[in-house]
């Protein structure tokens, strides 16, 4: 990975959009709405704290996380859409 997140920002791979409903309907690519969870590409060393020590992250990579709709950054790193949020933006892990 090309792209290496900073302090509390995690790098995540958003999951890809169902393309039919659970009865078997196909949905249109407009009418998808984007996914509010993904899998953690990437994490920073941590959080810096007043005293200067660094205090590690919660998530770790290949954790599958959900995030709201409108948090992190999008970017696009070698073609592919990729979002960076703080640590706190991200709502939860999904346990598998």
């Amino acid at each position: 990975m090309p792209i290496t997140p900073l302090f509390d920002r995690v790098l995540v791979r958003r999951s890809e959009a169902p393309s039919s409903t659970k009865s078997g309907l196909l949905l249109p690519s407009s009418a998808a709405d984007k996914p509010s969870q993904g899998t953690v590409l990437a994490v920073g060393a941590g959080k810096r704290k007043d005293d200067g020590s660094i205090e590690p992250l919660q998530v770790r990579k290949d954790d599958t996380v959900v995030f709201s709709k409108y948090a992190g950054s999008e970017i696009t790193v070698d073609g592919e859409d990729l979002i960076i949020f703080r640590e706190e933006e991200l709502l939860g892990v999904l346990s598998s």
